[in-house]
């Protein structure tokens, strides 16, 4: 018998009980603080979008900061007290929240819940991303392009509460599945790292070697269509698949159920323009995510297109194999050509002419074959989720899912008749 079944055997022998969040939570929404409110030094804040990209589930220190006559605004969390993100472009990503550990106070941005409790704070961490909670979130949330459950509706949400003890002993073993995860994650970035390094250094010929413009070494570069001119998505009928920033990822498409719906005659349109297979496609227009992301259509079913913020690059195989533009493009002398020249803003984006002119060099066509056989060599080892590292942390991270899941479900204890 483990500690844990243990302590549940003495201390809630008949069950756990299952209480509303207000019955054990304060809530209030989070303060007014904005990005151009970030200091380089101050009083530390979380701002909302963070929580979805740069913390996980507990963190004793903030990457932002706000003067003190800003912070004297705001709303603040104190050590132990939740942060929850509750607006998102998606379900997924709705309610992520984090726990504040640090000794200070911290100031809190907008879109958010601060939940003030009187449980073990990981132990809700661990709740706030389960199966069981993401059915409860699921029935609150409402939107469309933008997904919120208000503050309000989290007074509602059931938890189970077993004794402190237990929480704890929850919280022990599910931070050692976390550490053993976080250390195969660090061993897989300092090998994304390795493969950087190495993919420069192929692209650093000691020969001379012609290096030519983009323009000069592909047939065409074009785009897909905007729907608000072209065609509408997500009516009923669609069945095709409009993708777009969200669903391209570093050499992969991921189509699924957040990718964007059109009919098959707004894909036979979109490919008027241009046929996808064999090409590179280059994410270059975004508001959320990375401008230069990149996959190559290697397989095309017909039943997809792209959106608008893609370039599709096809090209002249005379001169350059889609495969070493491809690994091309993601090295250092390629970002350094065309990165300073990504317009800032609210989008950011890439200019066709800026691509164009990014010149790149050109060896012979068997020189070539072999820098794409020793990258995707390396690519698959850091990247494939079929091998290597990303498959066992695919299959860690499952493993944890699962058992956080099974550690979190209890017998109900019964009101007494």
């Amino acid at each position: 018998m483990s500690k844990l079944d243990e302590l549940i055997a003495k201390l809630c022998p008949n069950g756990v009980e299952c209480k509303p969040l207000s019955e054990i939570a304060t809530i209030t929404r989070g303060g007014s603080l904005q990005k151009k409110d970030f200091t380089e030094s101050g009083v530390p804040c979380i701002h909302y979008g963070q929580i979805y990209t740069k913390y996980g589930l507990f963190t004793d220190k903030t990457f932002t900061f706000v003067s003190e006559e800003t912070a004297l605004r705001q709303k603040k969390a104190i050590t132990g007290d939740i942060v929850m993100a509750v607006t998102s472009e998606n379900i997924e990503d709705v309610c992520k929240c984090v726990v504040w550990l640090g000794e200070e106070d911290v100031a809190v941005s907008g879109h958010t819940a601060i939940i003030h409790h009187n449980q073990d704070a990981k132990y809700l961490a661990y709740y706030f991303h389960s199966s069981m909670f993401f059915a409860q979130k699921a029935k609150l949330a409402h939107g469309t392009k933008v997904i919120e459950v208000t503050p309000d509706k989290l007074n509602g949400v059931i938890v189970p509460v077993p004794p402190l003890e237990v929480q704890r002993e929850i919280v022990r073993v599910l931070d050692n599945f976390t550490f053993l995860s976080a250390e195969l994650s660090a061993e897989l970035s300092a090998r994304r790292k390795q493969y950087e390094y190495y993919r420069d250094s192929l692209f650093s010929f000691e020969e001379e070697i012609e290096w030519k413009p983009i323009s000069a070494v592909i047939e065409s570069l074009k785009t897909g269509l905007n729907p608000r001119k072209n065609f509408k998505l997500n009516e009923d009928g669609a069945e095709c698949y409009y993708v777009t920033g969200k669903d391209v990822f570093d050499n992969s498409i991921n189509i699924s159920e957040r990718t964007d719906r059109i009919t098959k005659t707004a894909v036979d349109l979109i490919n008027r323009r241009a046929n996808l297979h064999d090409n590179i496609l280059m994410f270059v227009s975004t508001g959320t995510g990375t401008v230069g992301r990149m996959t190559v259509v290697e397989h095309y079913s017909g039943n997809w297109n792209v959106s608008e913020t893609m370039y599709i690059i096809t090209v002249k195989e005379r001169f350059v194999l889609t495969k070493y533009l491809f690994h091309f493009l993601y090295s250092s002398a390629a970002k350094m050509q065309f990165e300073p020249k990504i317009t800032k803003g609210s989008v950011p984006h890439l200019k066709v002419a800026d691509l164009l002119s990014v010149k790149i060099p050109v060896p012979s066509l068997d020189q070539q074959q072999e820098v794409i056989r020793l990258l995707d060599h390396f690519d698959k080892l850091c990247n494939d989720l079929s091998s290597g590292l990303p498959s066992e942390i695919e299959a860690r991270q499952k493993q944890y899912e699962y058992y956080r899941d099974k550690l979190i479900s209890f017998k109900e204890k019964r009101p007494n008749p």
